[in-house]
């Protein structure tokens, strides 16, 4: 989406059509109908390495939202910011102990599970470590399947959930869940063991928030 928002704010999502974290920040901006500018940060290429990335975010991370050109870092900031800056629909419910809740699931994959199968994380392993493409795969398939188990038995013990990770209603923990779960099937992980992530993605797949979201459906994708 490539407009101003009602607001007249400008916001520009510098990103890569493949990342999770930026993934999962077009999921929230769709959820919340919210338009923003697609601006494209190519890893392959290394534009995220380039002075003029790094002078926007030092750690050469993306994505990065800028705000009428000021730069918001951390996808796991940039979701709370649009969910305290644009409230509705909310991604977060309504008490204390709920809204923990997600945040935990959410945290459980952002802080868990992604960071292991990061691209630099990955490439340290190939490039310092000399770590060989099966057992670089292996890895991925251990860390993802170990957060899985956590999360696959989180969700079976929730009797209030109503077909996404919380509820009736897509959340934050829907946001950082789908993207993992397109990481996962690019690495080979057998999902057979979690019929529930399964059925939430496919819930969730099914909304047009989330197809419009899709990497292969980003303009960098081709």
């Amino acid at each position: 989406m490539n407009a101003d928002l009602g607001s007249g704010q400008r916001l520009v999502l510098s990103n890569y059509f493949r990342s999770s974290t930026s993934h999962r920040v077009r999921v929230a901006l769709n959820l919340k109908h919210i338009a923003f500018k697609y601006e494209a940060v190519s890893l392959p290429k290394l534009e995220h390495k380039q002075d003029t990335f790094l002078a926007v975010n030092p750690q050469g991370l993306v994505p990065v939202l800028n705000v009428d050109g000021s730069p918001l870092r951390q996808s796991s900031a940039i979701l709370e910011w649009l969910e305290e800056t644009y409230p509705l629909p909310p991604l977060l419910p309504q008490t204390p102990g709920d809204r923990a809740r997600i945040r935990a699931m959410a945290a459980l994959i952002a802080s868990d599970v992604h960071p292991l199968n990061n691209l630099r994380v990955l490439n340290y392993l190939r490039s310092n470590l000399a770590t060989d493409e099966d057992s670089v795969i292996a890895w991925c398939r251990h860390w993802i399947g170990s957060g899985f188990d956590a999360l696959e038995t989180l969700l079976a013990g929730d009797t209030m959930r109503r077909g996404f990770c919380f509820g009736a209603a897509p959340t934050l923990a829907d946001c950082y869940l789908v993207p993992q779960v397109f990481s996962a099937r690019r690495f080979g992980l057998d999902l057979a063991p979690y019929p529930i992530i399964r059925q939430i993605e496919s819930t969730c797949s099914a909304l047009q928030a989330f197809i419009d979201a899709q990497p292969d459906r980003q303009p960098d994708a081709a």
